[in-house]
């Protein structure tokens, strides 16, 4: 496997819409990287490609769901660079637009079922999976722990190269979606302090996103609730305000993660969270592929 020397730059892109009430905000657009490998999944996977490939590996057998970001880059990357992937899924089989195309970029699926997948936690979870498997590294949940974290601190340096493009000679803290914890605790890392970072939870506590960080990262960030409800979970209001958004800025958003965490922001300003002048950078988590079946 590899070497894997691709670094893509994400540009840094000013946000106008009136509810921001004098709050400026910079998109960094992690999903204008690539068209298949979007969003910060790649920063998230390059340790681990390394590691596999060190290790000696074919390829990397890793877990999703069924609308999984992480599955659909890595199952891409996988066919584009020619290394074996394997995807352990979520529940049970469905066809979902996220699903065809992993197969069709040649990943091979396992369905856990519910209780399966609940178990990937367990210290003897990998162990007839890397007897099955034994050629090929395995990677958490969306490419965590602190190897995918340590990833994404070049996300700083891009956004730092770039702010004289704003008029800014610094800003006040970083605001991103949260579904394992992983890019956030990467900027944690990279900030070391300087900057204070928000984490806008698009999954429940249960998930154990809390944990995953304070596991890398013992302060630097605070993390919000912008589940909804519960992940995955779709509301007339999130979708009301991703079309709004839409048309008002041509930002696109997906409802699973920047969706969520645009209308967090929203409702944290209009709280009084942030004052005007106030000086923020929203990461573009990219996953657009996952609107399919949610956003028309």
């Amino acid at each position: 496997m590899g070497p894997f020397d691709w670094l893509p730059h994400a540009p840094l892109e000013p946000l106008q819409l009136e509810w921001l009430n004098g709050v400026e905000v910079a998109v960094l657009r992690l999903d204008r990287i690539d068209p298949l490998i979007s969003g910060n999944k790649w920063f998230k996977l390059t340790g681990h490609l390394a590691e596999a490939q060190q290790a000696g590996a074919s390829g990397i057998i890793s877990l999703g769901g069924a609308y999984s970001n992480h599955l659909h880059a890595l199952a891409a990357a996988g066919k584009r660079f020619g290394f074996a992937t394997v995807g352990l899924l979520r529940g049970h089989p469905q066809d979902t637009p996220t699903v065809l195309d992993l197969q069709a970029f040649g990943m091979q699926l396992h369905w856990l079922g519910y209780g399966g997948y609940r178990a990937r936690h367990g210290p003897d979870f990998w162990l007839p999976w890397r007897e099955q498997y034994p050629d090929l590294h395995p990677v958490p949940e969306g490419g965590g722990a602190m190897t995918g974290a340590l990833g994404c601190g070049v996300l700083v340096e891009q956004v730092r190269r770039q702010l004289h493009t704003l008029g800014w000679a610094d800003y006040h803290a970083w605001w991103l979606a949260a579904g394992t914890g992983t890019t956030l605790a990467g900027l944690v890392l990279a900030e070391a302090g300087a900057h204070l970072v928000y984490g806008a939870l698009a999954v429940p506590d249960d998930h154990g996103v809390a944990q995953n960080v304070q596991a890398i990262v013992p302060g630097g960030y605070e993390l919000l609730d912008a589940s909804r409800g519960g992940f995955a979970k779709v509301d007339p209001l999130l979708l009301e305000f991703i079309q709004a958004t839409e048309r008002a800025s041509g930002l696109l958003l997906e409802p699973l993660y920047t969706g969520k965490a645009l209308l967090a922001l929203k409702q944290q300003i209009e709280a009084g969270r942030f004052a005007p002048g106030t000086r923020l950078i929203f990461v573009h988590t990219g996953g657009l592929q996952g609107r399919r079946g949610f956003v028309d």
